[in-house]
């Protein structure tokens, strides 16, 4: 096998620690709520460009509370630019956590795919007459075509 990128062991225990650590940070942020594609689409995003406009806006509002209607509250409004704030950082190293856990699982998948074609390949060539027929025949199924259907042509001219 030529290009082994990754080459490691996970032990049961491991996973599960990884797997209780996981639980124990959806446990410490109960409020996480799931938006549906359509709520996503509809909310306005606050962004890095953004940010600085929001913290100008409450501090107008805080400094000028008079011309804001009674219901408009303030507090939530702080309360919310916090809450973005807290959850920023963890959401960058989660982001970078995901994207190393899909490359390795990428990798190592890409791997383990090659090496059994690596395998079907040598069975394929030198495994005739050694009882694998059988077995390369099904491992042979995965590249199986299925026929395409014949579109009847119409007889308008």
């Amino acid at each position: 096998m030529a290009d082994n990128k990754v080459s490691a062991k996970l032990s049961s225990a491991d996973r599960e620690a990884v797997m209780q650590a996981i639980t124990t940070i959806c446990e410490k942020l109960p409020f996480l709520i799931d938006l549906t594609t359509e709520e996503r689409k509809a909310l306005p995003k606050l962004g890095d460009k953004s940010r600085a406009f929001v913290s100008k806006a409450l501090e107008i509002g805080t400094q000028n509370p008079d011309f804001l209607p009674r219901s408009f509250d303030l507090n939530e409004m702080r309360q919310d630019i916090e809450l973005f704030e807290a959850l920023y950082p963890i959401l960058l190293s989660l982001t970078q956590l995901q994207e190393l856990v899909d490359d390795t699982s990428v990798a190592v998948g890409s791997e383990a795919y090659a090496a059994g074609l690596m395998i079907y390949n040598y069975a394929k060539a030198s495994g005739k007459g050694s009882g694998l027929d059988s077995m390369v025949d099904d491992l042979g199924r995965r590249f199986a075509r299925k026929a395409k259907k014949v579109q009847p042509q119409s007889s308008l001219r």
